[in-house]
């Protein structure tokens, strides 16, 4: 954007009058939006990205280029020891390109610390749509405050200044939960005591208690005399149901608190991992 104004004079018989300013501004001509959904991801969640190219100018725009720079960032434990690192991941054969609302060639591609689509036209009062999806990897930031900001930037002939627009994606808060099942001793006599256990992770950054986490499971066959305990806690009856006819059983919603799990980036190779929370429930009983 730039502001322009001017001022003109007339003269008669020696004398000069000034006329009045006038002001302007001119507008780029191309205009760069981008998005992104969804909004949050976890490590390994794939993102589709959206940018749109709109060229209100009166003359095509040919052989234009987009850079993304996938949300690349320094850290590093000191700063003799700063590195780059990238957390998005580029998914090969992915974008799609649009003029006007319909689908055209793919742009060429070049993807590496940065991604770059080369060859773009945009016609005169058009626009260009480029769709392209890309996972979340191991330098993703996780946890409470993580997020992903990326910017893509359009250059070529025909654009002034830095067109560009960024997408910003958060780390997933709520509780991710995972299951483990397993019997003890797997061979079993009759009319004697087995044991299930069920290791439950969350490697989400929340605590899963009042949302209402769940253990369900029929037993087959059906268990008499249960003793069910929560992290080495006996439960009361009124903390879970059994259906001694269906052998059908459930935690009381509430009774499951799973502790979120802890994301670190180690200083050196700038790598996130999480150690997740975990609760063990026991159920044994007589088959």
């Amino acid at each position: 954007m730039a502001i322009f104004q001017n001022q003109a004079t007339i003269t008669l018989g020696g004398v000069t009058r000034a006329s009045n300013i006038t002001v302007g501004e001119i507008v780029e001509a191309v205009t760069l939006e981008k998005a992104a959904t969804p909004a949050t991801y976890t490590q390994g969640s794939r993102i589709t990205y959206v940018v749109n190219i709109q060229n209100t100018g009166e003359s095509a725009l040919t052989g234009l280029t987009v850079t993304d720079d996938l949300g690349a960032y320094t850290t590093g434990s000191a700063p003799e020891k700063q590195i780059t690192v990238v957390p998005l991941t580029y998914v090969d054969g992915s974008v799609l390109l649009f003029t006007n609302g319909v689908e055209g060639t793919a742009p060429q591609v070049t993807a590496g610390t940065d991604l770059t689509f080369t060859g773009i036209d945009v016609p005169a009062g058009g626009t260009v749509t480029l769709v392209y999806l890309a996972d979340t990897n191991e330098y993703a930031p996780l946890g409470a405050g993580g997020e992903i900001v990326n910017t893509a930037t359009v250059t070529g002939t025909g654009v002034t200044g830095e067109v560009s627009d960024t997408a910003l994606i958060t780390a997933q808060s709520a509780a991710d939960l995972s299951i483990i099942k397993s019997v003890s001793p797997t061979l079993v006599a009759e009319n004697s005591r087995v044991m299930y256990t069920f290791e439950v992770q969350n490697t989400g950054a929340a605590v899963a208690a009042g949302d209402g986490a769940v253990i369900n499971d029929t037993f087959t066959p059906i268990l008499t005399d249960l003793v069910v305990t929560l992290d080495g806690v006996t439960l009361t009856a009124d903390q879970y149901t059994y259906d001694v006819t269906t052998g059908e059983f459930a935690t009381v919603s509430g009774v499951l608190a799973i502790p979120g799990g802890t994301a670190t980036q180690d200083p050196d190779t700038g790598v996130w991992t999480v150690e997740p929370g975990t609760a063990t429930l026991t159920v044994s009983g007589i088959i």
